[in-house]
This record gives C-alpha cells, sequence and structure tokens, in this order.
C-alpha cells in the first residue's frame, strides 16, 4: 500500500477521533507542529523511518521532544503509530491530516505565481475575489518567478489557470512551428 494511502488512513481515524473528543482545533495544531519538527529536522525523520530503532526509543525521542506541547489524544497517536511499526508515516500522515482538516473546515489552498511581487493590496483583493467565488475561505501563497516574464500562474487545489507572457509565448512559437513557419529550437 502507498505512503499516502496508509498515511490518509490514519490521519481520516485521527479526525474521526479529534471530532468526536471535541479536539479538533488542538489536534489540528499538534500535527502542525509534528510536521513543521520533523520537515526541519532529517535526523528525527531518519530516526523514525529505521527500523533498527527499538520502537521504545522513538517513543521516548518524541515523548521528550512533544510531550508537554501537545494534546494526550496526539502522543497516544504517536504511541499507537509506533506499537502498528507505522512511525515512519508520521510526517506524511500530519500532512494528510491539515488536508482533511481543511476540507472539514472549508479552507481551499492557493498558490499564485507571479513576475513581481504582488502588493499587500492584491492579495487582499485575489483573496477576496476567490472567496466569493468559490465559498469557502482561502489561504494564498504567493512566489515570485521572473521567468514568467508578466502575467501570473493561479493555482487553486487542482486548476491552474495560466496568464502569463512566458506560456502565451509558447503558444506562439508552437502554432509557428506546427504550420511550418519556423523550424523547431
Amino acid at each position: 500500500m502507498s505512503e499516502i494511502k496508509v498515511a490518509l488512513r490514519y490521519a481520516k481515524s485521527l479526525l474521526d477521533l479529534a471530532i468526536e473528543q471535541n479536539k479538533v482545533e488542538a489536534i489540528n495544531n499538534d500535527m502542525m507542529l509534528l510536521h513543521q519538527t520533523v520537515k526541519a529536522n532529517s535526523e528525527l525523520r531518519a530516526v523514525l523511518a529505521n527500523p533498527i530503532v527499538a520502537p521504545a526509543s522513538k517513543k521516548k525521542i518524541l515523548n521528550s521532544l512533544f510531550i508537554d506541547k501537545v494534546d494526550n489524544v496526539t502522543i497516544t497517536f504517536f504511541n499507537l503509530m509506533i506499537a502498528k511499526g507505522r512511525e515512519e508515516y508520521l510526517y506524511t500522515t500530519a500532512k494528510q491530516f491539515a488536508e482533511l482538516y481543511n476540507l472539514l473546515k472549508g479552507i481551499v489552498k492557493a498558490e499564485i505565481v507571479s513576475a513581481s511581487a504582488l502588493t499587500d493590496e492584491n492579495k487582499i483583493e485575489l483573496i477576496a475575489n476567490l472567496e466569493k467565488e468559490l465559498g469557502k475561505q482561502v489561504i494564498l501563497k504567493a512566489k515570485v518567478d521572473p521567468d514568467l516574464v508578466g502575467g501570473f500562474v493561479l493555482t487553486v487545489g487542482d486548476k491552474q489557470f495560466d496568464t502569463s507572457i512566458a506560456k502565451q509565448l509558447r503558444t506562439i512559437k508552437n502554432q509557428l512551428v506546427s504550420k511550418g513557419f519556423v523550424a523547431q529550437i
């Protein structure tokens, strides 16, 4: 079974438990902390994935890192994952939990890549327009890519809107090549 499928199953179970115990926000914060910690510490990720490291050692490491920072449900979840031999999926489970949380709360992630940095006013206006169009809360991540020349590429979920000049130039080039006006480069 793929890593994402395994992680998704555990994330869904954890979310169901969080809903049942009315701890969705707390568990979401815990999963974000786990994700950030493992992402920032490749040694921790390596230890969790290493089958030679004893499960008791892994529990001790996670408990020492998180015992005073996360809910008891989260610590129990960590220990369960280790007991089941699934500790290598903790990082991916945290990512999948975030996706399920966003789905539950009606939050959509969007990314805009533009040739130059957007102003705060542009970002606010874009978020407002997207939220009005989608009927959901939007979290926008903005990046700059000078290779776009002008325009932007907006990605919302699995949809992408590319209005960049670089794309327009590629389209024109492909049309000219397909009609034999220009040799393919």
